[in-house]
């Protein structure tokens, strides 16, 4: 007989949907005598695993941070590294990706990739738009402010054109202009690496999530741990703001 899946064990209140800050490429690589980008390479194989693991633990929704706004100050090398590798992951895995079920969304600014991967990006959405088994947003030249920017200017656009009256903007009105507004908010954000911060990641949307902040270096991330993690993650309580009854 199969084991009961995790989210059955945590009592139905596994999160329904985890984001994952994938750290430590680099410092993984330099450990081992290797250049960084093979750190990125080794990371980039370890995005299967855990996907393939979301069904079993009732995790329908799987946002990583792949490239921040930031990551563009780091040296030309390791960033033409980095749009090399996903341009082949993107090539690489959409034949997978549809078989899985897997609906692959990305969130960020695209205006300043290159047009070759932005059009892979629009090919693999379009791909896998009719599936819904899991759903993995990939943040890719994404940073939060950047996001909230660029929905307050939609958001002020409309305004100006009259197809907002400006009375009716709160706190339920930005999230429809965010990147995420197709998504849930995610329950439960995970950074590997040791660093506890939220380094610009989905910060409107991760008001009320819980956080780990694990000492694993994402390239040795298992779908053990990923496991572990969600069933912990059962075992909180969640009062948003409110007090126990």
């Amino acid at each position: 007989m199969a084991p009961k899946d995790k989210t059955d064990r945590a009592g139905g209140r596994g999160p329904r949907h985890v984001a994952i800050i994938m750290d430590g490429n680099g410092r993984w690589a330099q450990a081992r005598g290797r250049p960084r980008l093979f750190g990125h390479h080794a990371g980039a194989k370890r995005v299967r695993e855990i996907v393939e693991a979301c069904p079993d633990l009732g995790v329908k929704y799987l946002t990583i941070f792949a490239f921040s706004t930031e990551n563009w100050k780091r040296t030309q090398v390791e960033v033409a590294g980095l749009m090399s590798l996903f341009r082949r992951y993107i090539t690489k895995e959409a034949r997978a990706l549809k078989a899985e079920g897997v609906r692959v969304r990305f969130i960020g600014d695209r205006v300043r990739l290159d047009k070759k991967l932005q059009a892979l990006m629009d090919e693999l959405e379009e791909l896998t738009a009719g599936n819904d088994r899991v759903h993995l947003t990939i943040a890719l030249n994404y940073g939060g402010r950047d996001e909230v920017a660029r929905a307050t200017k939609r958001l002020a656009q409309d305004v100006a054109a009259g197809r907002l009256d400006p009375e009716t903007v709160d706190e339920e009105t930005l999230p429809k202009y965010l990147d995420t507004c197709v998504l849930p908010d995610p329950d439960l954000v995970i950074r590997t690496s040791g660093e506890a911060r939220i380094s610009n990641f989905l910060l409107w949307q991760s008001a009320y999530a819980e956080y780990e902040f694990i000492d694993t270096l994402w390239p040795d991330f298992s779908a053990q741990i990923f496991a572990d993690l969600v069933l912990a993650y059962g075992t909180r309580e969640r009062r948003f703001g409110g007090v126990k009854a």
